[in-house]
This record gives structure tokens, sequence and C-alpha cells, in this order.
């Protein structure tokens, strides 16, 4: 065997075990598990009570904004905590105003976005 591949042999083992373990466990389900059906096990369970509503209701828009707005700032501080990480390395090799000016510009671009949705509206419950 080649030597490169010797520290993965074992991390190719351990994976090829994990997975026909799961197999193996889906496999002996199907054949030995129960097949009837019954009322209760085609009913949605909702915290051990009968169903209330209608699962497909309508939500408001305002509520997807209000995630996509979400997703789109927690990726700001995402991007946000590597840097300041960094900063203080770049300070020190003489690169601290240019790494600065990308953050400031990246966060430039964030706040115009921010003062775009607020400017349509889009913030607003009424």
């Amino acid at each position: 065997m080649n030597p490169i591949y010797d520290p993965y042999l074992p991390l190719g083992i351990l994976l090829l075990l994990a997975i026909g373990l799961g197999l193996a466990i889906i496999f002996l389900n199907g054949i030995l598990g129960p097949k009837r059906m019954s009322k209760e096990k085609s009913t949605p369970f909702e915290c051990g009570n009968d169903p209330g509503t209608n699962p497909r209701q309508r939500f408001d828009v305002k509520f997807y904004l209000t995630a996509l707005f979400f997703i789109i700032f927690d990726v700001e501080v995402v991007f946000l905590f590597p840097w300041a990480v960094l900063y203080r390395e770049q300070l020190l090799a003489g690169n601290g105003w240019f790494f600065f000016a990308e953050m400031v510009f990246f966060l430039g671009i964030l706040t115009v976005g921010l003062a775009y949705v607020w400017k349509r509206g889009a913030l607003d419950w009424e």
C-alpha cells in the first residue's frame, strides 16, 4: 500500500463501517418491523393532543421577511467575527488600514441595504 494513504486508512474503514451499519439497521427495520397502519399512526403528532388547526394555514409575508433579514444580518456577524480576530495581527503586519477599510466598505454596503429596507417600510408591522 502507498505510504501516502496510510494515515487515511483508519478513517476510510470507520466511514465504511458507519455506512454499512446504517444501511444494515434500515434494512433490518424494514424486514423485522411491524407493518400494521392505524389511525393513530397516520395522524400527525402535536404535543400529545389531536391537531387543532389545518397545518396548511397561511402566514403573513412579514414573518418571512423578518426571517430573511435575520439571515442576512446574521451572515454579517459571521463575517465580522473572523475579521475582529485577525485585525490585530494585520495591524502589526502593516496592513491594518487596508483591512479596516475592507470591513468599513462591507458594513457600508449592509448599512445601505438596511436603510433601503427601512425606507421601503419592510420593517413596519402595521
